[in-house]
């Protein structure tokens, strides 16, 4: 029963895999982890086809599968369009369904199917953030024009909780309508999928779809890239949904925002990975980025396409393997160019890049900021 569920979730031939490796060459946590796609892809093969001239592939002795960020460098740089990504997300949830889960990443799982959120706190601490901010909740009395769907992290962690701030603030100062969920919100289940949890996202993709009829949702905007490409690409309906950079740098091109401020500092852009390698979206966080007043920009060395992950996605803001972070990496390449903010557009980029900045010693050299901090400062 297991095989027959991997091969329908793959849907994948994978003869046209020609074990290059480029995948596993490409992955950003194999170097410190046993993770190797190019084998997976293999032992996979052999797991659902008839064949048995290979060694059975035993998942349950496969931890390093809970190392993958869901990056998807593996698969954008697949030169015969395969997708390893998919298959590690397949291979997870058998594990999940034989319950050979990370305690961590476990209690993430249980925190969603009870609380709505990873963190397992409780919903009715979801709209505190909001405190003296200008907001206004969903009510069935009218339908909302634009939802600002707020997510997980930047409702609970207290840092990102900045960010959700700014992007009211900002969006109260264009003199723009919109409502949020408050309470009502609960989890997108991008990183429930990532992790393998199909029945579990299922349920949340339902319960949200139908939190968006209930409230005749007509377009929504998301703090996080997750968020948005879960609404985009993995509930099933086709939703009017942008990212903020997107929003904002929309925004830019009708004029119809205007700085009042600079801020003169060296800032460079750390790509979030659901935003780039996973939806091409590069050039409106940079458009918002090169308009705000005073700011000099300088592009990382691997940047772009060729963006490292901050090691935040898939499950990883919960589970940690052993080796220096890739965020610290990351806030090296920062001071090289000269940076003196490394500027996000992801809460995990933001948290994790807070995280690496003290524990690299940094603190007094560099800071990270998201897009809509440096907005809100300059409007």
């Amino acid at each position: 029963m297991a095989m027959e569920e991997l091969a329908a979730i793959k849907k994948l031939d994978f003869n046209m895999c020609m074990q290059c490796g480029k995948c596993t060459g490409s992955c950003p946590v194999s170097p410190k982890s046993k993770l190797n796609p190019r084998r997976f892809m293999l032992e996979t093969a052999y797991l659902i086809s008839p064949l048995t001239m290979h060694p059975p592939l035993n998942i349950q002795e496969k931890g390093e599968l809970w190392d993958c960020t869901t990056c998807s460098t593996c698969s954008y740089r697949c030169p015969r369009e395969v997708k390893p990504m998919d298959v590690l997300i397949g291979l997870r949830s058998l594990l999940v369904e034989a319950g050979n889960v990370p305690s961590t990443l476990g209690d993430a799982l249980e925190g969603v199917y009870k609380y709505g959120n990873p963190w397992g706190l409780s919903r009715s601490k979801r709209q505190e953030w909001t405190q003296d901010l200008k907001v206004k909740y969903a009510s069935e009395e009218e339908k909302i024009d634009l939802l600002y769907f707020v997510g997980c992290a930047a409702s609970y962690d207290s840092r990102a909780q900045v960010v959700a701030r700014a992007i009211v603030k900002n969006l109260n100062a264009l003199s723009i309508d919109f409502s949020i969920l408050g309470n009502k919100e609960t989890c997108c289940g991008n990183e429930i999928i990532s992790l393998g949890e199909k029945g579990l996202f299922e349920e949340i993709a339902g319960n949200n779809l139908a939190l968006f009829d209930r409230y005749g949702v007509q377009k929504i905007v998301t703090t996080s890239p997750h968020c948005f490409h879960a609404f985009k690409s993995r509930y099933g309906r086709e939703l009017a949904v942008k990212h903020y950079t997107q929003y904002f740098a929309d925004l830019i091109d009708e004029e119809k925002i205007r700085f009042s401020g600079k801020i003169g500092k060296v800032v460079t852009y750390q790509d979030p990975c659901f935003l780039g390698k996973h939806n091409d979206i590069y050039d409106e966080p940079r458009k918002i980025i090169e308009s705000i007043p005073g700011l000099r920009f300088e592009e990382l060395g691997r940047s772009g396409k060729r963006s490292v992950c901050c090691e935040g996605g898939g499950g990883r803001m919960w589970y940690d393997i052993p080796g220096e972070r890739l965020a610290e990496d990351r806030v090296r390449e920062a001071l090289d160019v000269g940076a003196e903010i490394i500027v996000v557009a992801c809460p995990f980029c933001l948290l994790t890049f807070d995280d690496a900045i003290k524990t690299s010693g940094n603190e007094e050299r560099i800071q990270v900021k998201d897009i809509m901090e440096l907005v809100a400062e300059t409007l």
